[in-house]
């Protein structure tokens, strides 16, 4: 067989080296990649972990199925799908009362990955807050009156969400959060500081971040001048508006970014498109 020189037989991503700092569907967006010719250097930076204690969890769940919610705010697809879990594991019985009470309850989701949680359970949502941010849901909500609404909120992880939870109160609603899951370090330091020397050194084409937890855990694993100094030698990619902003909060931004669909089929498709073969 010939050679080809000028690469025209050349897979997409034949040639570039990725960074991957996903944890939880790491194997699926590296195979995504990967099928495009990309080597991956892979080192998850954060672990999704049940709630520590489900107690509190238990007592908002049950609350729920008693009717104590209006609305509910899914902020991800992972928050419903623990929410569930923590039933199944700890009381299964209530489960019937769980899906009926999702049947009832008006559903704001913000981005796809809540409404596709939502659809696994037979249910979709309501109201679709566009951008999917705190910021979107705010304005989507902003159009409805709240007054003596009691209104349920998944957290993100254990952030509190203090811009969400306070537009709801100012507007006159009760809000019932619960935080279902936590998260927590995955790589060790070594690893990560690992990957900054790697990025520092050139050797890396374009890193892709798929959630805050992700760029959080960097800047705190060195300082933020070095992490910085690293990110500046490669392509920064972010899977949606939300994780670029968490960038943007560290200086950083985004270059690469989906226009309007916030997955890793997207996020690869743009990576793809900005680097092409080497």
């Amino acid at each position: 067989m010939s050679e080809d020189p000028a690469g025209m037989n050349a897979l997409p991503l034949s040639g570039r080296t990725i960074a991957v700092p996903e944890t939880r569907e790491l194997d699926v967006f590296a195979a995504l990649l990967e099928r495009r010719g990309a080597a991956v250097l892979r080192c998850p930076l954060v672990a999704i972990r049940d709630a520590p204690d489900p107690a509190p969890v238990l007592a908002w769940l049950r609350a729920f199925c008693a009717g104590s919610c209006d609305d509910l705010i899914l902020t991800t697809g992972e928050g419903l799908r623990r929410l569930s879990g923590c039933l199944r594991r700890h009381e299964s019985t209530l489960e019937p009362a769980f899906l009926s009470a999702l049947g009832r309850v008006r559903k704001v989701t913000r981005g796809p990955k809540p409404a596709r949680a939502l659809k696994e359970l037979g249910l979709k949502s309501d109201l679709a807050a566009e951008p999917p941010t705190t910021e979107g849901i705010i304005a989507l909500l902003r159009g409805h009156d709240l007054h003596a609404r009691r209104v349920g909120v998944q957290l993100y992880g254990t952030d509190p969400n203090l811009r969400l939870t306070q537009f709801l109160a100012a507007a006159g609603a009760t809000v019932l959060a619960v935080a279902p899951y936590v998260y927590a370090d995955e790589a060790d330091q070594a690893a990560v500081l690992g990957l900054i020397e790697r990025l520092a050194a050139g050797g890396v084409d374009a890193i892709a971040f798929t959630s805050t937890p992700q760029v959080e855990r960097l800047f705190a694993c060195a300082p933020a001048e070095r992490v910085s100094a690293a990110l500046s030698h490669t392509l920064v990619a972010a899977v949606g508006p939300v994780v670029a902003d968490a960038l943007a909060n560290h200086g950083v931004r985004a270059e690469l970014m989906p226009a309007d669909s916030f997955f890793l089929k997207p996020l690869t498709s743009v990576l793809e498109q900005a680097l092409g073969p080497r």
